[in-house]
C-alpha cells in the first residue's frame, strides 16, 4: 500500500522541528482528517537555506511533509512556490488516492510560509499571486482523492 520512500520518510523523517528566527512560517490543516502541518522557513536573500516542519497527523502527513521540505531546502523561493502536491507525491513514488490529500497539505504549507515571508517583506509581487491559490482549495478541486 505505502511506498518504501513514503515509509522511509515516515519512519526517518528529514527536517523536524522549528527555526526560532525564521522569516516566514505556514500552519494548514484539514478538518476532515485532522492533520496539522507548520511549515518554517529562513530565507536569505531569495535562497531557502533552511527549513524544518512539525506535523500532527498520520503516516503520510508526516512523510509528504518531510520529502516536502526535501524538495525545497536550497532553492530559490520562485523553485519552491513551483512545488505542487503531485511533485511531492511523485517524489514518495506515490500515495494511495484516500492520502492525496497530504500532499496538498504538504504543498499547502509551503506556500503558507512563503506567503508568511511576503506578508512580512512588503507584499506577494503580482507576478506570484496565482502560485497561492491552492492556499483556498481543498483536496476535491484537485481531484486527486475519490
Amino acid at each position: 500500500m505505502y511506498s518504501e520512500k513514503v515509509m522511509d520518510h515516515f519512519q526517518n523523517p528529514r527536517n523536524v522541528g522549528e527555526i526560532e528566527d525564521a522569516n516566514g512560517v505556514g500552519v494548514v490543516g484539514n478538518a476532515k482528517c485532522g492533520d496539522i502541518m507548520k511549515m518554517y522557513l529562513k530565507i536569505e536573500g531569495d535562497v531557502i537555506v533552511d527549513c524544518k516542519f512539525k506535523t500532527f497527523g498520520c503516516g503520510s502527513a508526516i512523510a509528504t511533509s518531510s520529502m516536502a521540505t526535501e524538495l525545497i531546502k536550497g532553492k530559490t523561493i520562485k523553485e519552491a512556490m513551483s512545488l505542487t502536491n503531485k511533485a511531492v507525491a511523485e517524489a514518495l513514488d506515490g500515495l494511495p488516492p484516500i492520502k492525496m490529500h497530504c500532499s496538498l497539505l504538504a504543498e499547502q504549507a509551503v506556500k503558507a510560509a512563503l506567503k508568511d515571508y511576503y506578508d512580512k517583506n512588503g507584499g506577494i509581487p503580482e507576478e506570484y499571486n496565482d502560485y497561492f491559490n491552492v492556499l483556498n482549495e481543498d483536496e476535491h478541486e484537485h481531484g486527486e482523492e475519490e
